[in-house]
């Protein structure tokens, strides 16, 4: 599993004109489920993104998680994320995983986070969705799960 995390003041998701998911602060998670994702990368993803420390704590940049400030998430998928863009000019999504599978995944991330005391909004799966943040900091990360280093 691969996400980008923004750290935010503020963030929505839209499809089809109505907001499906809002937060106050906290972090907004691009979320893409890759071929071979396990359920064990999941539940550490999840706990890695709650424990992430990234917010402020008086005069440390980084110090606080998400639990600590009361924060909530807004979890997006995003097979975008997944693409190789190092030959060509045309993403390739060959390591996003199917739709199914990864719906399956993206859906027990969701629960895994809930499942740590995180208040988590979502978009809608597969849907055209509109992201609206503000990005404090701008505070950006990359979160990687890979089957070989789950310490």
């Amino acid at each position: 599993m691969l996400c980008v995390i923004q750290r935010v003041t503020e963030a929505s998701v839209t499809v089809a004109g109505e907001v499906v998911g809002k937060i106050g602060r906290g972090m907004v998670v691009l979320a893409a489920v890759e071929r071979g994702d396990t359920s064990e990368q999941v539940e550490w993803i999840a706990s890695k993104l709650v424990g992430l420390r990234i917010f402020q704590n008086e005069d440390k940049h980084f110090d606080c998680d998400l639990k600590h400030i009361g924060g909530a998430m807004l979890v997006v998928s995003n097979f975008t994320v997944a693409a190789a863009t190092r030959k060509g000019r045309r993403p390739s999504f060959d390591s996003a995983a199917d739709p199914v599978d990864a719906a399956s995944l993206f859906d027990q991330l969701v629960r895994a986070v809930e499942a740590l005391d995180v208040r988590v909004q979502t978009g809608k799966f597969g849907a055209d969705m509109k992201v609206s943040l503000v990005n404090d900091g701008p505070a950006t990360f990359i979160v990687r799960s890979d089957s070989e280093d789950l310490s």
